[in-house]
């Protein structure tokens, strides 16, 4: 069986005994969470979240400066008024630069990615600051907006604030 099969069985057991059909559009607890796309993270588990309390926007590494489009909806159309970001130990962001992985686009797809910034990161605690005054500064994001910025730890679950 495909992965796709496998998520079009568990989708059929879904489903049948869904019932939340009605929630309302606008996340009920008015916040949009910014986190990576890693897939030991679990933000619903890890901040206590059912279906319908948040918008979750996933990109490499939570990156702001990607979601800022989703971030603009979720606030100006959907009317969330706190902003979330959480990065993570042993991010595969910082692992590479954005010359080695253009570099590697060149050599195995003969791909110029030049005007591409992956948004690669070495310090992960400057990453959450980065990406926070980014938002804070930011001309579409209105400063009633609460934002906060975290790093969550891979191996112990824990969501440790950043100042």
């Amino acid at each position: 069986m495909t992965v796709v099969q496998e998520f079009l069985k568990s989708n059929e057991a879904y489903a049948s005994t869904f019932q939340k059909g009605d929630l309302a559009m606008p996340p009920a607890r008015k916040v949009a969470v910014l986190t990576c796309m890693d897939a030991r993270i679990d933000p619903a588990r890890a901040l206590g979240l059912e279906e319908g309390d948040a918008h979750v926007i996933r990109n490499a590494g939570g990156r702001a400066a990607d979601a800022l489009r989703s971030l603009i909806i979720s606030e100006q159309l959907l009317g969330t008024t706190h902003i979330v970001i959480v990065h993570h130990t042993d991010c595969g962001m910082l692992t590479f630069s954005n010359e080695q992985l253009r570099s590697k686009l060149r050599q195995d797809l003969n791909a110029d990615a030049g005007n591409i910034d992956f948004l690669p990161f070495s310090d992960l605690e400057q990453s959450v600051r980065d990406d926070v005054n980014l938002l804070r500064n930011s001309s579409f994001i209105p400063k009633s907006i609460d934002i906060s910025g975290f790093i969550y730890d891979v191996k112990s679950g824990k969501l440790l604030p950043v100042t």
